[in-house]
């Protein structure tokens, strides 16, 4: 399915995706263009995508091992990309964390989430059972956001590559809009990112 838009083409892959996700693309101008959970990664990549976006999703993210080997493939093209949810744990494992079933999900519209770089804390909506552990996370990837109460990994960068993720949903709807702003950083990554290669 594409929705078209005359700006960024974006890869959206769906392994449960809420509609708001592909809406606050698109109302940035981004033609976006959702793929089936078990798309390979050589599909996308020959699509030449400006970026790719993980969606949200159920279940256990250590069942979905096929995706898991596709998003490998995904990260060594260096396509920028950003996880939600689901795509944030899918993120996590593919570059080697683990994650585990929290004892006490997080669901609601109310989590208090801190960046740590800069202290902001946004509400979030959340709606999760599990949770990457940050004892596993590989050098690769540094923490960029944690949830207040009980310091859960919420959010992660790639240190190599221009990708990141976040376990929460600023896509909202209904819900809190304090972290819709991570649109806007996805696609200034995406407008750097083209502006490095241009320049190569």
């Amino acid at each position: 399915r594409v929705l078209p838009g005359d700006g960024f083409k974006v890869a959206l892959m769906d392994f449960g995706a809420k509609k708001n996700i592909e809406k606050s693309l698109n109302k940035r101008g981004c033609e976006v263009t959702v793929y089936p959970a078990y798309t390979k990664a050589e599909e996308i990549i020959a699509a030449n995508p400006d970026g790719i976006m993980l969606s949200n999703g159920p279940g256990d993210p250590k069942e979905c091992v096929e995706i898991i080997e596709e998003l490998k493939k995904l990260f060594a093209t260096n396509i920028p990309i950003f996880g939600i949810c689901m795509g944030h744990q899918l993120f996590s494992l593919a570059n080697g964390a683990k994650a585990y079933k929290m004892k006490f999900g997080h669901r609601g519209f109310n989590h208090a989430v801190r960046e740590i770089a800069t202290g902001r804390v946004d509400f979030t909506s959340q709606n999760h059972g599990y949770a990457i552990d940050r004892e596993t996370l590989p050098e690769c990837l540094m923490v960029t956001h944690e949830e207040i109460n009980d310091k859960s990994v919420e959010g992660v960068r790639h240190r190599d590559f221009p990708a990141f993720s976040v376990q929460f949903h600023p896509d909202a709807a209904p819900g809190p809009h304090d972290a819709s702003y991570l649109f806007d950083e996805f696609l200034e990554l995406i407008d750097a990112f083209q502006a490095e290669k241009a320049r190569r």
